[in-house]
């Protein structure tokens, strides 16, 4: 799918093999899932090579979560999009969250697996502290403007400073969401927390206001005139030593 992906096991009983076998996972799905590629059920099945009942066992699972997140987002979330299916929307972040639960069941406690920005983190890092996760500053690429500490949970960011407008929102078919440029998400895995974030950028602002209303979830905005806006509890997630000056004022 076209994404990078780097995976940190600090447990001293990691084997080569152990990352190996995540990286294959992460191969088998892009072979399976990708649009792009020719071979791949996705691109198959949008050639009408596949009919629904041929569908894999995988494909109907991602099928399943599609059609709950459609409903969860109030229809702001869809993986069809005028006749073509593409659920890199919801594959990427159960992805992840599969290749997490490969990890815990081989007995690491402290990791984290980053695929495309999106990531999942348990335990600590080297240092025995929470995982520090920066976001990036949408305005300029190469700085961080919040950094979170984090423990066995997820965290997400859709936006369109990398990909340009990629997000479309299904209520008007159309993808030119402009007030807002990145939307971050913090959920209990990052399966949720992908989802989440991919629907509430379709919303554009009214996607922030629609975070606050589910539980365990908490959210970062930015809009494109450089102004920030997060949820209650999202700051209780930054370290103190870093928190940083007002963003606004940094981009004036």
């Amino acid at each position: 799918m076209g994404m990078p992906i780097t995976i940190e096991i600090v447990d001293v009983a990691a084997k080569e093999a152990d990352f190996e076998a995540v990286f294959a996972y992460f191969r088998s799905i892009d072979e399976q899932f990708s649009p792009y590629k020719s071979t791949s059920e996705v691109t198959r099945i949008n050639n009408g090579e596949i009919k629904e009942d041929g569908y894999s066992k995988e494909m109907r699972e991602v099928l399943v979560l599609a059609e709950q997140t459609k409903k969860d987002t109030k229809g702001f979330f869809d993986v069809w999009h005028n006749g073509v299916f593409d659920p890199s929307g919801v594959v990427k972040g159960w992805s992840i969250w599969n290749a997490a639960k490969m990890l815990d069941a081989r007995g690491f406690v402290n990791f984290y697996v980053d695929a495309g920005g999106d990531i999942e983190v348990r335990g600590k890092n080297e240092k025995g502290e929470l995982w520090r996760v920066g976001i990036r500053n949408p305005f300029e690429k190469d700085s961080i403007i919040k950094t979170v500490a984090l423990t066995n949970m997820g965290i997400a960011t859709s936006g369109t400073y990398i990909r340009g407008q990629h997000i479309y929102n299904p209520h008007t078919g159309r993808k030119d969401i402009r007030d807002i440029v990145s939307m971050t998400v913090l959920a209990e895995n990052v399966y949720e927390a992908d989802r989440l974030a991919t629907a509430a950028f379709a919303m554009g602002r009214d996607g922030i206001v629609f975070l606050t209303s589910i539980p365990h979830v908490e959210a970062y905005m930015i809009d494109a005139g450089g102004v920030a806006t997060m949820t209650e509890h999202f700051e209780s997630f930054v370290p103190i030593e870093t928190i940083e000056t007002n963003y606004v004022e940094n981009n004036r």
